[in-house]
Parts: structure tokens; C-alpha cells; sequence
């Protein structure tokens, strides 16, 4: 049988924890939390029981509790639980909420189980970026992403659909290629598009497929490019496209690309 492992993570920059549970069999008894829950069924399934329902989960499914939301699980097949979620104090949640829309009240999600694929893959992404240990400038990002995500979609009362903000997105990118060198921040992007970060994070991760940090990293890596080819060493194309060290440079081009600057910039070398 699969080992059971537990993977916990504190992340200071977020002030959340992440967890991650592997191979598990054991049932979990009825309890409830302090804090807000948002979990991700990896594999296997469960019969989940909250707030006098019955749930069916299974692999795709998010799960969503409330401070004080009551429940138990236990497994309904034959095969073990895989799980990744995430702790969130009431505090933590209230800042992201005035972060977002000022909003002054804790939410109440409307449902426990969801099925979101987009939800979900934001879910995925930051998980992975906590239990890397991952400094990373869209962290935060994808934290408030997930937030406005959840919020707008099952918070009580529901509210009505985002609609696609094309044209202030375009000009937001606009504004990120004329400033790729300079330090960017959300606020600047708000402001340029005239939409809070709640519409802004969600119209612009639909619209483009990235949050607007990646995007950002996208263009400077594509300007980056350009200089190697010129000849630029690494370190002045780092500099003269806005990465803060040719380490963080170094990270991002070998992601994006394969390889990294200076074999990059041989290619053209040898070529001349």
C-alpha cells in the first residue's frame, strides 16, 4: 500500500499554509476550523459529509469551508487520497478582500464542493509556487486571483458575471511593453486600465492565459532575446530589460526558452 505522507507549508510572504496529503486511507472525523479551507481532490474518493449533506468527491473537485463549517470524510473506493489545500485565517482573508474591493466582511462561500476547472488550475499553480518555496512575484498574484475567483463566483449573494474587459486589457499591455524595464506594480496596472484588482486579475488571466506578472517576465524575456542577439552579455541584457539580477534573468530564460542566455547568445555568435 501507498505510504501516506503529509507535506505542510507555512509561507511567510502569504502568511497562509499549504498542505499537501498523499496515499491517505484514514477517515477524517467530524470537525471544523477557524479558518477558511480551499482544497483540491487530487485522486481517489470520498464520501464528504458538511452541514447535514452528502457529497460524492472525486478527483476535479474543489472543496470549500467556511470558519466553523462542520464536516467528516472517509473513502469510498478502493484507492487513496491524494490532496493539496490551503489554510487561510480570517485576518489574511479580510486583507485580501481590501486588497481586492475594500470589502469590509469576512465572505461566506455558498457551496463546499465545486467543480472549476479555471479555479482550479489557479489553485494548482499557486499550491505548487508555496510548497517550492518559490519567491516569485506572481505568488501573490495568483493568491489574489484565487480569491477573486472564489469570492465572485460562490460568494453570498452571488454576483453577476465579469464581463471581458478587451480594451482595457490591451491597454494594460500596452503600458507593460512601453515599461517592461521599470518596476511594475498592480496598482500602476489598475490605475491604467481603470478597473479594480478583483475585475482586473480575472479579465486579464481569461483574456491573455497568464496574470499580468507573467506577462510581464514574457515580454521581458522576448526584449532580452532581442539584446543577446545583438551580442548584449547577459548581465547588460538582465540590467536593460527590468530582471533585478542575472540570476533571476538566468531562471526565467532557461524556462521560457531551454538554455540559458549565454547559449543563447552564442547561437548568434558562432553565426557572425
Amino acid at each position: 500500500m501507498k505510504r501516506e505522507i503529509r507535506t505542510v507549508v507555512y509561507d511567510e510572504d502569504l502568511q497562509i499554509e499549504a498542505y499537501r496529503f498523499e496515499g491517505f486511507v484514514r477517515p477524517f472525523p467530524g470537525h471544523f476550523h477557524e479558518y477558511y479551507v480551499i482544497g483540491y481532490i487530487e485522486s481517489g474518493q470520498r464520501t464528504l459529509t458538511c452541514k447535514n449533506q452528502e457529497y460524492a468527491v472525486r478527483p476535479g473537485h474543489i472543496l470549500i469551508f467556511n470558519p466553523g463549517d462542520s464536516h467528516a470524510c472517509v473513502q469510498s473506493d478502493d484507492g487513496t487520497l491524494d490532496y493539496r489545500g490551503f489554510n487561510i485565517s480570517r485576518d489574511v482573508m479580510l486583507s485580501l478582500l481590501g486588497e481586492l474591493d475594500d470589502k469590509q466582511a469576512p465572505p461566506v462561500f455558498s457551496q463546499n464542493v465545486i467543480f472549476d476547472s479555471e479555479t482550479a488550475s489557479c489553485l494548482r499553480t499557486l499550491h505548487d509556487l508555496v510548497l517550492s518555496g518559490s519567491r516569485e512575484g506572481d505568488k501573490r498574484e495568483n493568491l489574489l486571483l484565487l480569491t477573486a475567483l472564489l469570492v465572485q463566483k460562490y460568494g453570498q449573494p452571488l454576483p453577476c458575471c465579469i464581463p471581458r474587459y478587451s480594451e482595457e486589457i490591451q491597454r494594460v499591455c500596452r503600458f507593460i511593453q512601453q515599461n517592461h524595464s521599470k518596476h511594475i506594480c498592480l496598482d500602476q496596472l489598475c490605475s491604467c486600465a481603470g478597473l479594480s484588482r478583483s475585475t482586473l486579475l480575472r479579465a486579464f488571466t481569461r483574456l491573455k492565459g497568464v496574470t499580468p506578472y507573467r506577462y510581464l517576465e514574457n515580454v521581458r524575456v522576448g526584449q532580452a532575446k532581442k539584446l543577446l542577439e545583438q551580442g548584449v552579455p547577459p548581465i547588460e541584457a538582465a540590467l536593460q530589460t527590468g530582471f533585478s539580477d542575472q540570476s533571476h534573468f538566468t531562471n526565467y530564460f532557461d524556462r521560457f526558452l531551454g538554455l540559458s542566455p549565454g547559449a543563447y547568445r552564442n547561437i548568434f555568435s558562432r553565426k557572425k
